[in-house]
C-alpha cells in the first residue's frame, strides 16, 4: 500500500479539461463581421453618391472614403478570421482590439475633414 496520500497534487502533472465553447460565441463573431460590413456598405455608397453626382471636389472625397470602406473591409475580415482561430483552439484570450476601430474612425475623421476643407477652399 502506497504511503501517499489519496488526494495528494503534484506540480509535474498538470490536469487538461476540455474546455466547451459556447455556439453564441462563433455566432457573436459572425454577427460583429457583419455589422462590419454593414458600415462599409453605407460607407461605400456614400463613395457612389459622390462619385456619381459630385463635382471635382466630390470625385476626390469619394475615392478618400472608397479608401477607407476597403479598408475597414479588410480589417473585418482579418479580426473575424483572427477571432474564429481563437474559437477554435479553446476559447481562451481576449478577443477585444483597441487599435483596429481608432485607426479607422481616425482615417474616417481625416477623409471628413478633408472633404470640407476641400469644399470650402476649391472654388
Amino acid at each position: 500500500m502506497s504511503t501517499q496520500p489519496l488526494l495528494q497534487r503534484t506540480a509535474q502533472k498538470r490536469i487538461a479539461l476540455p474546455v466547451r465553447v459556447e455556439p453564441k460565441v462563433s455566432f457573436a463573431n459572425e454577427r460583429t463581421f457583419l455589422s462590419w460590413l454593414h458600415f462599409t456598405v453605407v460607407l461605400g455608397g456614400l463613395a457612389v453618391g459622390l462619385l456619381n453626382f459630385g463635382d471635382k471636389v466630390g470625385k476626390i472625397s469619394a475615392a478618400m472614403f472608397s479608401i477607407v470602406a476597403m479598408a475597414v473591409m479588410i480589417y473585418a475580415l482579418y479580426t473575424y478570421h483572427w477571432r474564429a482561430a481563437s474559437i477554435r483552439r479553446g476559447g481562451r484570450g481576449p478577443y477585444d482590439d483597441r487599435l483596429g476601430p481608432t485607426l479607422l474612425c481616425i482615417a474616417l475623421l481625416v477623409a471628413v475633414v478633408v472633404n470640407f476643407v476641400l469644399r470650402f477652399t476649391y472654388s
